[in-house]
């Protein structure tokens, strides 16, 4: 999943470790995305990756984007005045309560009233938390996230005329393919209300980079489901970007330690989190720019610079690496640098590029 413009432009970076978009296969994938989904509303959930410029590419196919702190709120509407936010998350302050939006997601009882309670009008969508059976999901929003039968039931009498029922808002896993998913949708939209939010979830293969959600399927199941005048409205983040992402570094010292072998590389998981915070081997190809010592075609652990022995990128992966080598790591586009631990041991920041093709 490394397209040919990074594996290009990976080998001629002179300072690494940097992060490398691709704007056009980004543009390219957004583009499918939205004309697999003609009858379904199309947010971004910013919180998956806030780079500016990859906002700028897909503003064009979304109808909107969702946010989920003021900070997020301030970033994209400085990029976008006029832009539709729908404003999420389970802990709004006051403050949050009072920023403008097309859509408010309300998670409890107590934010209603709060919400009321500001004077402001506000169109709402109430967040449930059905307790449906979820079964191959790689994360299950419960818990605190959304309300159960009670909770919104509490909710009906509280509205009035300035702030306003919208509809259901429903994301409840993540990680799923597109039958899984519409069977969730065939549950969550047989309700009265005219507006239902599915939230996100389409599941990324990190272990098969090539096997892409199926957003064609989505979107003719999605149009199956919805009665005639329903809005269905989606919230995809990494299923959008996480493709458009690399983050690429370099081979400093290849060793073994009782018969392992390990290549450590410039950089780490302070840099890039997801492989730690998933539990996977981030998918990487070697590029050959090294005259160092190395090993081949072997079973390989491929480590970060920081002092602690879960900075691991990708553990037992057979390959071949030499000192000097450049390292693409693929599938960086999206929980990536923006849930990293920058600050841990002080190393210097990665630098960004944006490939226009």
């Amino acid at each position: 999943m490394i397209t040919p413009t990074v594996r290009d432009a990976a080998p001629r970076l002179g300072d690494v470790p940097a992060y490398l978009y691709d704007l056009a296969a980004l543009d390219a994938h957004a583009a499918a995305v939205r004309r697999a989904l003609p009858e379904v509303e199309l947010y971004y959930a910013v919180k998956a990756n806030p780079d500016p410029e990859l906002l700028r590419v897909l503003e064009p196919y979304v109808d909107g984007f969702e946010v989920s702190s003021a900070g997020e709120h301030a970033h994209v509407t400085a990029l976008f005045p006029r832009g539709r936010l729908a404003l999420a998350g389970p802990g709004k302050t006051d403050a949050e309560l009072r920023l403008p939006h097309h859509r408010i997601h309300v998670e409890s009882p107590n934010e209603l009233r709060r919400l009321l309670a500001t004077g402001l009008e506000a169109d709402v969508l109430l967040r449930i938390n059905p307790g449906l059976p979820v079964e191959g999901a790689a994360l299950t929003m419960s818990g605190p996230f959304g309300m159960d039968e009670a909770g919104v039931a509490e909710c009906l009498p509280l509205f009035t005329a300035r702030v306003r029922l919208r509809g259901l808002h429903a994301h409840l896993a993540s990680g799923l393919d597109a039958p899984a998913l519409l069977r969730l949708a065939e549950r969550l939209l047989d309700t009265p209300h005219d507006e239902v939010n599915l939230g996100g979830g389409m599941a990324v293969s990190y272990t098969a980079p090539d096997d892409v959600f199926d957003w064609a399927g989505y979107g003719r199941g999605l149009a199956r489901l919805r009665r005639p005048g329903q809005r269905v409205r989606i919230e995809p983040g990494r299923a959008l970007t996480a493709y458009c992402g690399s983050y690429v570094t370099r081979v400093v010292d290849v060793k073994r330690v009782r018969g392992a072998a390990f290549a450590v590389l410039l950089g780490g998981t302070h840099h890039l989190r997801t492989p730690v915070a998933k539990g996977h081997d981030q998918p990487f190809a070697v590029l050959p720019t090294g005259d160092g010592p190395g090993v081949a075609d072997e079973p390989v652990t491929l480590v970060g610079q920081l002092c602690t022995p879960k900075d691991v990128f990708a553990r037992d992966v057979v390959t071949s690496v030499r000192v000097g080598d450049t390292v693409v790591f693929a599938m960086a586009g999206a929980y990536a640098w923006n849930i990293s631990h920058h600050e841990f041991l002080m190393h210097p920041r990665p630098g960004f590029h944006h490939l226009r093709g």
